[in-house]
């Protein structure tokens, strides 16, 4: 006879709390919360079998990026594992489309890159050489011509296990706090959001490895506009969200506000919650 006591339950990462707390407070946003949840907790179990990355990188060559503003994340630099990658990209196609973020034609045309040892590694390989700016390429340009519409989202979220590893390590470096670009210091992508902390300085998130970057509260890191009077911020009533918008470019960036907030920022929290902000700024003539 077993007397041994049950064993307690692991508790649920707080990211995985704090949604289940906004689909009961923000029922509107339940599907959007409940396909995060599955993203959230698919990319934790992948994220905890990856190794840290070891850079060794000529000190000349650090010194020349840092120069010329490019990243410092090579693709060889990047711990993957292509059984692991292939699952996880497999499995970021297959939540998005279980919640109609994808059609049922194009995530087939996915799943099949998936399948096909010999065309998903280099399309990847070619893909991040093209989008993160590292060998100088212009990172404003996405997935290769004739992909799926959406493979870009899709590569962007089967990677971020694997890149914020690599963030982990990197913006540990001091040399990285004197970056004052709009892109990402470590993989050369765009912020998906931004955080206002206790100092009052606004530093920017990465949408790809969320590292996290100072930069000027009411510069655009789209276009570098920095005329105070084109820049357009609103805010929701607690106050607790803020939108940056250009008038140049007519891109905008939401916002968490730390300095009176009772937690850090999750972007994985934050980014759906502040749907309704999308909106709003849509609704100006403003583009994410």
């Amino acid at each position: 006879m077993n007397d041994r006591p049950p064993r307690p339950q692991r508790a649920e990462p707080r990211e995985i709390v704090e949604l289940k707390e906004l689909k009961t407070t923000q029922p509107e946003l339940a599907s959007a919360v409940d396909m995060q949840v599955a993203l959230v907790d698919m990319q934790r179990r992948v994220q905890s079998r990856v190794p840290l990355p070891w850079f060794q990188a000529d000190p000349e060559w650090l010194r020349a990026q840092q120069a010329a503003g490019r990243p410092l994340v090579r693709f060889t630099d990047i711990p993957l594992d292509w059984t692991d990658f292939r699952l996880t990209f497999r499995q970021t196609a297959d939540i998005l489309r279980r919640f109609d973020a994808l059609d049922s034609a194009e995530h087939q045309q996915i799943v099949a890159l998936a399948r096909d040892g010999n065309a998903l590694q280099p399309l990847v390989e070619r893909w991040y050489a093209a989008t993160s700016g590292v060998d100088g390429a212009d990172p404003r340009q996405r997935a290769p011509e004739g992909a799926p519409p959406n493979l870009d989202q899709v590569l962007v979220l089967a990677m971020r296990p694997f890149l914020a590893r690599c963030a982990e390590v990197l913006m540990q470096r001091a040399e990285l706090a004197t970056w004052q670009h709009g892109h990402c210091p470590c993989c050369g992508w765009e912020p998906e959001f931004a955080v206002i902390v206790p100092t009052g300085e606004r530093r920017l998130i990465c949408g790809r490895c969320l590292a996290q970057w100072g930069f000027g509260a009411f510069t655009c890191p789209f276009c570098a506009n920095d005329d105070r009077a084109l820049i357009t911020s609103f805010a929701t009533r607690d106050g607790r969200y803020r939108v940056y918008a250009c008038d140049v470019c007519r891109r905008y960036l939401k916002a968490y506000d730390a300095r009176h907030a009772s937690r850090p920022v999750m972007v994985s929290v934050d980014a759906i919650a502040t749907l309704p902000l999308d909106a709003a700024a849509m609704q100006r003539g403003y583009v994410g």
